[in-house]
């Protein structure tokens, strides 16, 4: 089951980071892709190159009925991500609910409309992009973290939902990677690009787009009784481990 027994992608994040970077792999493949995404302006683009386009909020499950029931999917892809600085010490309640509804309930929701017809054909893929934030722990937005691990877990559940079909499930999940997250977490401005990359990127040998797109082509392209599970992708020079020992002033305050 490679890229020749599928015919139609649905692509969420579809404007910026791995989504887009996923929505020329496969119309270079020769893929029907559908686009879903907020930014109309971004969208327009990829309308211009044949993709069909879906102008909504993925936290939106009646527009996520609307435009997607009915689309026989052979991939879809789960790229659509937010993040909040700080931890659950700080976070706002709109923080929570957005993080919640995006990485997590709108995952969620999607694969409830379109898993069942891959199920059922007995034919598909379904990618989600998790993060490393979501396999181990350490300092960074709680609630990111898991929404991360659970879309970790749901990856590995779709596995047992679909047994005895065709359908294969990756779950791929990068370290430190050079997209627009850090940058829409100071303001989503351009001065906050040039600050975002001053400060996470400048001088490190992060992940690109492109070495997540190509994880995603090896998945698919691999053949149909072949299921990679997971790829977990770091920088060379990141690494997951260490210990804090924090020692406590007992006369602090």
């Amino acid at each position: 089951m490679t890229y020749s027994d599928y015919r139609v992608a649905v692509v969420t994040g579809a404007t910026s980071g791995i989504g887009r970077g996923a929505i020329d792999l496969f119309l270079e493949r020769g893929l029907t892709v559908h686009a879903v995404a907020r930014d109309e302006s971004r969208l327009a683009e990829l309308a211009a190159r044949g993709v069909v386009v879906h102008a909504i909020d993925v936290r939106d499950t009646a527009a996520i009925e609307r435009e997607l029931a009915g689309i026989e999917a052979d991939i879809v892809l789960n790229s659509a991500g937010v993040s909040r600085p700080g931890n659950i010490l700080d976070s706002s309640a709109e923080d929570l609910d957005d993080i919640l509804e995006v990485n997590l309930g709108a995952v969620m929701q999607i694969l409830r409309v379109l898993f069942p017809g891959m199920v059922a054909r007995d034919r598909g893929h379904v990618i989600n992009i998790s993060s490393m934030a979501g396999l181990y722990n350490f300092f960074g937005h709680t609630a990111y973290h898991a929404t991360k691990a659970a879309v970790h877990q749901l990856s590995r559940q779709l596995r047992n939902d679909a047994l005895g079909r065709r359908v294969r499930v990756t779950e791929v999940s990068p370290g430190r990677i050079e997209t627009e997250i850090f940058s829409r977490n100071m303001g989503g401005t351009p001065e906050t690009d040039a600050a975002a990359w001053a400060t996470y990127y400048e001088g490190y040998e992060s992940l690109t787009v492109a070495d997540v797109v190509a994880a995603i082509d090896f998945a698919v392209a691999a053949p149909s009784h072949v299921n990679v599970g997971l790829f977990e992708l770091l920088p060379t020079f990141q690494v997951p481990g260490g210990l804090t020992f924090n020692r406590r002033d007992e006369n602090a305050e």
